[in-house]
């Protein structure tokens, strides 16, 4: 997040935060949201079979009601916690309810941190009453601390967008930095806008930006049990509500959070665990999107493509030998070209004639790099966006319980 970020406060929508020492480090770690009575929700969740139980609750109460507040705790996933869990995840939406004079099924609960161990439900409780005491439009900054883990920087965006000749406010924040490789969203990600648009709009707004931000992302490749990512929009813009997906005010709309949600997935991998490269895998002339994804997580996914990057070596057999092994059918290597940066280092099935180690270590030595794989088969493109891994990564996850 850039240090001159101008945080537009979104209208209806009110955070609080608090220190509930579910977090080992006393830091901020419990954040209450309340909506305001207009607002309507769009959620992602993860698809990981052994989904927490905060995001079995959420889903249920989406499914059911209109969703009046969100709470968020950090610190304790909440997750492989069996019929305890989600217990505690309800009864965390009661204390919510009762707080803000709303049902347990307007509330939906999200949990970020280790896995495996029951919410501490005295403090629960006890932070749920701070937060709703701390509820402001102005309390962005200390959400986004609160929903922290190993992240080392808070990420956010905001801005004003024109729609339709009126002006519309769009600020989010997400957070992860490992177990990051979505299959919906990102681990976890608060959107919110005072657009005036319908729920259906709304939804297929979030859905189609996630597929191509969130969920073109991978620092190590683990799909989280607590991915989730959700978009309010508050309704009070001044401004003719979007009701079609067809109508030009939709389509700049959903740009804008196509955009929003692409930076804030990118921040995610720039602040991957141990990352010092950030990268983006591009693969161009696929047969479709699938095809191009494939190949294109195979070469992010590698974890000698990832060492490789960490060390500045550029030892291109390695981003050879994941292509060959995405597992694409009929594939012609001799039509295939790899570059880095704009340096060509494979064609005709072989290295490049052009290709110098000088060449391949300049751009090897960059922080910022590009893998460009050209198929020849199609007319379809993709890209993902990965990191390296580094002595840091395996110590951060070495010691994250202690």
């Amino acid at each position: 997040m850039s240090e001159q970020l101008v945080i537009h406060p979104v209208a209806g929508f009110y955070l609080g935060a608090t220190q509930a020492k579910i977090k080992k480090n006393g830091k901020t770690d419990l954040v209450v949201i309340e909506l305001a009575p207009e607002s309507v929700t769009a959620a992602t969740f993860t698809l990981n079979a052994f989904c927490a139980a905060p995001v079995t609750v959420a889903k249920q109460h989406l499914q059911r009601v209109t969703p009046k507040a969100l709470l968020i705790n950090s610190g304790n996933a909440n997750a492989g916690t069996g019929e305890q869990g989600l217990h505690d995840a309800l009864e965390s939406c009661q204390w919510v309810a009762d707080e803000l004079g709303c049902s347990r099924e307007q509330v939906l609960p999200f949990s970020t941190g280790v896995i495996g161990e029951n919410l501490p439900m005295e403090k629960m409780h006890l932070g749920i009453a701070q937060a709703c005491a701390n509820l402001a439009i102005t309390g962005w900054e200390d959400a986004c601390a609160g929903i922290m883990t190993t992240d080392t920087v808070p990420k956010m965006i905001s801005r004003q967008i024109d729609i339709g000749g009126h002006s519309v406010t769009l600020t989010g924040i997400s957070k992860g930095s490992g177990m990051i490789h979505p299959n919906m969203a990102t681990m976890l990600g608060f959107v919110a806008t005072d657009a005036k648009i319908t729920q259906a709009c709304l939804q297929k707004c979030l859905s189609d930006a996630v597929r191509v931000s969130f969920n073109r992302i991978t620092v190590d490749g683990d799909t989280s049990t607590n991915d989730a990512c959700t978009l309010t929009a508050t309704q009070q813009a001044d401004m003719p509500i979007i009701d079609s997906v067809e109508s030009p005010e939709y389509h700049q709309f959903a740009e804008a959070v196509k955009e929003a949600m692409t930076e804030l997935a990118q921040m995610i991998v720039r602040d991957g665990e141990g990352a010092t490269k950030f990268v983006s895998v591009q693969v161009e002339g696929g047969k479709d999107e699938k095809e191009c994804l494939q190949v294109a997580h195979a070469v992010a996914l590698s974890p000698l493509v990832k060492t490789a990057l960490f060390a500045s070596d550029p030892n291109w057999g390695r981003i050879l030998a994941a292509v060959g092994r995405a597992g694409l059918e009929a594939l012609d290597i001799n039509a295939i070209e790899i570059y880095l940066g704009d340096v060509c280092i494979v064609e005709k099935g072989g290295r490049a004639q052009s290709y110098t180690e000088e060449a391949g270590q300049a751009v090897m030595n960059e922080t910022d790099i590009t893998i460009l794989i050209r198929l020849h088969r199609g007319e379809a493109a993709e890209t993902v966006w990965t990191t390296d891994f580094s002595y840091d990564y395996v110590k951060i996850n070495a010691e994250y319980r202690s």
